[in-house]
């Protein structure tokens, strides 16, 4: 069986479970602390980077989300997240990475160092204008969240795809850190609400961090 080394609040780690619920792949869970990876995990993956799916009985090991992402897309016919027309999967890899580059660098990056890295490992408080810029930054990604919704049966197109599960790994950490203002996007807010309720969202919303619980409306289906 598949083991994933992750942490939870990884937006990396989390489009991969995602990607692996919607396929029912199999995996266990192996915990990586990025502030206190080993020198096994180190071994693993040089990057010293979650996530890393490994395989021991067959000698597999593979680093870096989109490149598990995609080796699953080529060895798992069930559920195609990167599927349609060649500008169609284009178009799925350009929102991939517009999530995983430029709202993690603006948004999930940011949200993790000043509310849980600065909480649990340094023990300082998170600075007020760096969350503040987050914010902004974040409302101009929900608008555009809410363009996409507006345009498209979901974010990249007429079927849910990868970029949706990206897009919702992200937001997902925010959410997580009560870092969230859908004030004003209530599409953004719409759509996320529909793939929090799909299956493979569950694990998410059930699972906690010690020392850093969620808002309690984190797990609700309702907002």
């Amino acid at each position: 069986m598949w083991q994933l080394h992750q942490f939870p609040l990884c937006p990396f780690s989390r489009k991969l479970r995602l990607l692996m619920g919607e396929k029912s792949v199999a995996y266990e869970l192996v915990r990586e602390n990025p502030w206190e990876a080993s020198d096994a995990f180190w071994q693993l993956n040089p990057a010293g980077r979650t996530p890393v799916l490994h395989d021991a009985a067959r000698r597999v090991t593979l680093c870096d989300s989109q490149a598990i992402c995609e080796f699953l897309e080529e060895t798992v016919e069930r559920n195609p997240m990167i599927s349609g027309s060649a500008t169609q999967r284009a178009e799925i890899r350009r929102l991939v990475a517009l999530f995983d580059e430029n709202f993690y660098a603006d948004v999930s990056g940011p949200a993790l160092n000043e509310k849980m890295k600065k909480r649990i490992v340094l023990r300082q408080p998170p600075d007020g204008q760096v969350l503040r810029q987050m914010g902004r930054m974040l409302h101009g990604h929900l608008d555009y969240i809410d363009w996409l919704v507006d345009t498209r049966q979901w974010l990249a197109g007429p079927q849910l795809s990868l970029a949706d599960l990206t897009c919702a790994a992200h937001l997902s950490v925010v959410d997580y850190l009560g870092a969230v203002d859908w004030r004003g996007h209530e599409q953004a807010q719409g759509w996320y609400m529909v793939m929090k309720s799909r299956p493979s969202f569950r694990p998410l919303l059930s699972e906690k961090m010690d020392g850093l619980p969620p808002p309690r409306e984190y797990a609700s289906l309702d907002l």
